[in-house]
């Protein structure tokens, strides 16, 4: 069990695809959840390719309503490459990326693909040309709505006089 930062900044980031039909790829979300506040982020890109993905992760990066210290990331090739490291590097922003076949490692994004990407925005396929409209959505509602006054619940461990393990709830909104 890793011990949680306890400052904000330390985001974990995730693509999720919104499917293909008839050849066609569709749009793609990208999922970042601070790990101390939960505060989240999500954004649309029409494709992960460098031109669609740079303009869209410098504005992830600017809702924030803190200062970045790293950024994790699985080992995707939309996000372990140079034109993001040197996107981080200019904004002093550290990353870090999970082990090869540790799908566990980005389990808090990853749980929140489930939890609120697919809640909100569904499962079926939706065309690229949508993108733009999508992501306007998330900046206006679904984001603001994500992050109002919302609990996070965290148990921290603590060891008694006699040994034994506590856990305590601790609640950051």
């Amino acid at each position: 069990m890793t011990k949680v930062k306890k400052v904000p900044g330390y985001i974990r980031i995730d693509t999720v695809h919104q499917g293909d039909q008839d050849k066609q790829k569709g749009v793609y979300h990208i999922n970042a959840v601070d790990e101390v506040t939960q505060f989240e982020v999500i954004c649309s890109v029409e494709k992960i390719s460098e031109a669609y993905l740079i303009p869209v992760l410098e504005e992830l990066l600017a809702a924030f309503p803190f200062v970045i210290l790293n950024f994790h990331s699985d080992n995707g090739s939309e996000y372990i490459n140079q034109v993001v490291a040197k996107l981080l590097n200019k904004l002093h922003i550290e990353m870090t990326k999970s082990r090869s076949r540790h799908s566990n490692d980005n389990a808090l994004a990853e749980s929140k693909n489930g939890a609120i990407v697919r809640k909100y925005l569904g499962y079926t396929h939706i065309a690229q040309k949508w993108a733009p409209l999508i992501n306007e959505f998330n900046r206006q509602h679904l984001v603001p709505y994500l992050n109002f006054h919302r609990p996070c619940y965290f148990a921290e461990i603590k060891i008694d006089a006699k040994g034994k393990e506590k856990k305590f709830i601790l609640i950051a909104t």
